[in-house]
């Protein structure tokens, strides 16, 4: 008997399509990388290749109680993504909402020290040493248009040959 596949599937934060693989499927629910998705999957016993659409209501609860309790399930630390916490110094898997906040809370304790990094972000530079001279140059004046300087150019010259 055919499985039925449904069209999108919701885990934690995440409308995901129900055609896509399960392995990439589950990298779009935001703070879920490769490795920690290759992790749930070898965990649960789950095909990497079976399709998002055709998991059961049970399969998506245990999915969702490993990405939010990692620990639980003996997932190693180095796949987490927030390991000795600024605040707690706890090894944490943060996901959705949390992990944003955790990253805007973590750049405004940057700015209030006035660190590098803090004075990088507040600038709009970019902060892990690239080089700007041909990139990062969004929103600011990029180089020099020659039909604006020849207009201001023959203009000057029209005013001084008036007076």
């Amino acid at each position: 008997m055919a499985e039925k596949l449904r069209e999108i599937v919701r885990i934690i934060d995440a409308d995901i399509k129900g055609d896509k693989n399960l392995y990439s499927a589950l990298r779009k629910v935001t703070g879920v990388s490769y490795s920690f998705s290759n992790a749930v999957c070898n965990i649960l016993g789950l095909d990497k290749n079976k399709k998002a659409g055709t998991l059961s209501t049970e399969d998506i609860n245990k999915i969702e109680d490993i990405i939010n309790n990692p620990l639980k399930y003996k997932i190693p630390n180095f796949i987490l993504n927030r390991r000795k916490d600024y605040d707690t110094g706890e090894d944490k898997h943060l996901v959705a909402s949390d992990l944003k906040l955790a990253k805007s809370f973590d750049i405004k304790r940057l700015r209030k020290i006035k660190s590098y990094k803090g004075v990088r972000h507040s600038a709009g530079l970019p902060v892990r040493g690239q080089r700007t001279k041909g990139h990062f140059r969004r929103g600011k004046t990029v180089g020099v248009r020659k039909k604006g300087i020849q207009a201001k150019a023959k203009e000057q010259e029209k005013e001084k040959k008036k007076k």
